[in-house]
């Protein structure tokens, strides 16, 4: 193995405290890595800009098809070469595509790094997507899409994504539909793929044991010839308007047994990613654990509920605050205004600083375990850098407990608004 870099990747200059490094080849590929020397495992995990919000409308799920298409082999790998390498090394490979992002991970044994990486760079880079493939790979797309229209809880977060997004692509579902993609052809995948899975869109994440040195050599060596960029049609992406008044969508689903409440409110993209760490602290406030502001109520004092959660989800544009209930449908009323409560207490009176502590000490504790193994650090720090910079991934456990309560208190006048919101509800048809 070569022990002194001969690549042309550079280091860019990041956070000193952040345990991984990140370096740039002049066309812009992108190598994030962490060497974690006792660690007998390394994990590479490939992220590339081209996610959902990147297609047009017509085009829509296409990144989500492409990532199936890789899979199937170039002129030099036949289908299912890739996976059996893999299998046959004791690794293991998957994928996954969402709005911002597709990526592609392999976990091999350290001495295997060298052997699996032209094998993954040879998929990504150069794939055929041969016609019979892509007709026999759309029928599996086209179940996937059949799954989710079965599933009520997927129906209605499509419901909501289109409620609250009036122009953004976030407001249509990462699979597609088969209207879209039986518009498309071979060649359009094609396209597609050539078009976006270019050097400044790869983010190439490498943790475990294997020395930078090496990794960054066997990633110049493996990463190049891209083919030429053909151009493709681009999602036209213009800032969404703010949500006014409040937006009501309700489903009826057959034999559903109890009924969803959903309320949503849209939150900071990235460049605002403070405030994203203050969203996080409230919903850990308002729903996660037994002691949290509506789970105690309305679950263990009322018993309106099922169950009740609250989520915030950081997208790169305009990201997703939501509490989700399972109840009666008698108590979607009563629900809806107790969390509505809930809310104003948290606009107009500090946090209890016991409160805030539990919910700090509950979100450094679910990175501390979230950021154990080499996969996990891999997809922090290729989340990061897809969406901004790696670096800044490993300053969340301090920012979180930087809060005081008048920064939530302020957090949730800008973005929780009592007026301005929208609900879906799904119930029995019935």
């Amino acid at each position: 193995m070569p022990q002194t870099s001969t690549s042309s990747i550079s280091r860019v200059v990041s956070d000193s405290h952040c345990p991984a490094r990140t370096f740039e080849r002049p066309d812009g590929l992108t190598v994030v890595h962490q060497y974690v020397p006792h660690s007998p495992v390394v994990v590479t995990d490939v992220w590339v800009n081209a996610g959902a919000s990147v297609e047009p409308d017509d085009w829509s799920g296409m990144a989500h098809f492409l990532e199936h298409a890789i899979f199937k082999g170039t002129d030099r790998l036949g289908p299912g070469y890739f996976d059996a390498a893999i299998e046959g090394c004791g690794g293991l490979t998957n994928a996954a595509t969402s709005y911002d992002y597709a990526h592609f991970f392999i976990t091999t044994a350290s001495p295997y790094f060298s052997e699996t990486l032209p094998l993954l760079s040879e998929l990504l880079l150069h794939a055929a997507i041969p016609e019979d493939e892509f007709f026999r790979e759309r029928e599996v797309v086209f179940e996937e899409i059949r799954q989710s229209q079965d599933s009520p809880d997927d129906l209605l977060f499509e419901a909501t994504l289109e409620t609250v997004y009036q122009n953004h692509p976030y407001r249509r579902p990462v699979l597609g539909t088969q209207q879209s993609l039986l518009g498309r052809s071979p060649a359009d995948l094609r396209q597609f793929h050539r078009s976006h899975y270019q050097p400044q869109n790869l983010t190439i994440a490498v943790v475990g044991g294997i020395s930078e040195l090496e990794a960054l050599d066997r990633i110049d060596d493996c990463f190049q010839n891209f083919f030429p960029n053909p151009g493709c049609p681009q999602a036209i992406i213009t800032p969404e308007p703010p949500i006014r008044g409040v937006r009501r969508r309700e489903l009826a689903f057959p034999r559903l047994e109890l009924a969803r409440l959903n309320l949503t409110w849209t939150g900071p993209g990235i460049d605002h990613l403070d405030d994203a760490y203050g969203l996080d602290l409230l919903s850990m406030i308002l729903a996660s654990g037994r002691s949290s502001r509506l789970v105690r109520e309305l679950r263990e004092q009322r018993q309106w509920v099922q169950g009740i959660t609250s989520y915030f989800s950081l997208q790169r544009d305009s990201s997703l605050f939501t509490i989700s209930a399972w109840l009666e449908p008698r108590f979607l009323d009563a629900v809806e205004q107790a969390s509505l409560h809930q809310i104003h207490r948290l606009r107009e009176t500090p946090v209890d600083p016991l409160e805030l502590a539990r919910a700090q000490r509950q979100l450094c504790n679910d990175y501390a375990f979230s950021t154990e193994t080499p996969a996990q650090l891999a997809g922090l720090y290729g989340y990061y850098q897809i969406l901004s910079r790696a670096d800044i991934a490993t300053r969340y456990p301090q920012r979180i407990q930087d809060f005081q309560p008048d920064n939530l208190r302020q957090i949730a006048r800008q973005y929780l608004s009592l007026q301005n919101y929208v609900v879906t509800i799904g119930v029995n048809e019935q």
